[in-house]
């Protein structure tokens, strides 16, 4: 059952989808009331659900009432996906980044939804918790495997 969250995220997505320009504005307190919610329930979508990871660039402006601007950026503007797997091998692996990436994946169908599957097993902390191993080592292999599965999915895109 689809939580407020959910709305406040397909009522966006929809008018990026309606919009004739790169970017949609919006106030964070006129989208409040019309949901009936607080200010930082509107933050908390665009945080969460509007990463750079899932293909969109928030910019928010302080005054006039909370402006805030929210572009769809597609795979290629933000970086080729070889240099993403490059960062996520070099960076800090976060499961609940990846887990947004791997949503943005699925829906530009640059995998399949099973593929999506399967590299989420990869991710998935309950898959190492028997192994004996450190925090530090199982985000490692967790890493590793996660790119090299990756990079394999993705090789006839590059």
């Amino acid at each position: 059952m689809p939580n407020l969250t959910d709305y406040i995220e397909e009522h966006l997505k929809r008018l990026l989808t309606l919009s004739t320009s790169q970017y949609i504005e919006i106030k964070r307190r006129e989208l409040a009331g019309k949901f009936s919610c607080v200010p930082s329930q509107i933050s908390y979508v665009l945080e969460r659900r509007f990463p750079l990871e899932r293909g969109y660039l928030v910019e928010s402006r302080r005054g006039g009432g909370g402006c805030i601007r929210i572009y769809r950026i597609e795979p290629g503007q933000v970086r080729s996906w070889r240099e993403l797997i490059n960062s996520i091998r070099e960076d800090e692996f976060e499961p609940a980044r990846v887990r947004q990436l791997l949503k943005r994946m699925d829906e530009e169908k640059v995998i399949s939804k099973r593929e999506c599957c399967v590299l989420e097993a990869i991710i998935r902390d309950e898959s190492y918790a028997g192994l004996g191993l450190s925090k530090l080592l199982a985000r490692k292999l967790q890493r590793r495997l996660f790119g090299e599965a990756l990079e394999e999915l993705l090789k006839i895109n590059y």
